[in-house]
């Protein structure tokens, strides 16, 4: 029987307005994407339905706002070598939004790991 193994990582998570573009396209999707052709492990993205940032103003998806710009994150998790080379990728979005870096411990389970 194996079990879990554990290792050291670190996850970039970037903070965003879900408006914010880049060229056209949605800033969080060519996060994304750029994370995708630097070979990164993988990428998420997650619309918030309440927040503020730096404008101080909040926004949120409750029906009787009239916000629609719901802060979204886009969390990469990754070997901190390889995290850390992705950063001058993400520096090419000027004003791509708050950029947080913590270290994480990423548990893998292996095949049969459950079984007794």
């Amino acid at each position: 029987m194996t079990g879990p193994t554990a290792a050291r990582a670190l996850r970039l998570t970037v903070f965003v307005d879900e408006d914010d573009t880049w060229h056209r396209r949605p800033l969080y999707s060519e996060i994304v994407h750029r994370a995708h052709e630097a070979g990164l492990a993988g990428a998420s993205v997650f619309r918030g339905i309440e927040g503020f940032g730096a404008s101080s103003l909040i926004h949120t998806s409750r029906l009787l706002s009239l916000s629609e710009n719901l802060p979204v994150a886009v969390v990469v998790v990754d070997t901190e070598e390889r995290v850390r080379a992705f950063l001058p990728r993400l520096a090419e979005l000027a004003g791509a939004g708050l950029v947080t870096l913590d270290e994480v411990e990423v548990v893998r389970f292996t095949e049969g790991a459950g079984e007794a």
